[in-house]
């Protein structure tokens, strides 16, 4: 028997409930809670549907309500220092490093994106520096993993890993 796979499933949610979801808590129409509680949801559905299909080996972690790249930052605390300071919660420091905020006497821009090789993709790209403090401030595929557990489908994590650029030295 040959097992079926799925590397990625649409994280937008089948009527776009993420984008809809998101735009309204920029817009300030819907709380951070009930943010979480849409992803959440989407999340399940997604898990409970490739179950239902039959799917063998079914994919956690790779959720993300702005930018896969930017989660793993945010993960490992890579916060460049113009986003912090400013009483933000996790959530907005997070929106605020992929879209920029100029709202409530905070201004800053977004940080810089990347075309991921040839898609019309582009991703957040992480800033470091001698002041990054890394550590891992929360475990996104653990936590997807329990979720999705908890919602009755054992699932394989996806984490990002390192894949150099074009332009990256050898």
């Amino acid at each position: 028997m040959v097992a079926s796979s799925v590397l990625g499933f649409p994280r937008i949610g089948a009527n776009r409930e993420i984008k809809k979801a998101v735009e309204a808590y920029w817009a300030g129409k819907l709380s951070a809670d009930e943010l979480t509680k849409v992803a959440a949801d989407v999340k399940k559905t997604s898990w409970t549907s490739l179950k239902a299909r039959g799917v063998d080996v079914i994919p956690s972690g790779d959720f993300s309500l702005y930018d896969h790249v930017l989660d793993h930052s945010a993960a490992f605390n890579v916060i460049p220092k113009r986003y912090l300071g400013h009483n933000l919660s996790a959530l907005d420091v997070y929106f605020a490093m992929g879209r920029g905020r100029q709202t409530e006497g905070v201004d800053v821009p977004a940080s810089e994106m990347k075309k991921w090789f040839d898609s019309n993709y582009h991703f957040v790209v992480p800033e470091f520096s001698e002041d990054t403090d890394f550590k891992l401030v929360f475990n996104k595929a653990i936590e997807e993993f329990n979720e999705a557990k908890a919602a009755g489908v054992v699932t394989r994590p996806v984490v990002l890993g390192p894949v150099p650029s074009a332009s990256s030295p050898s």
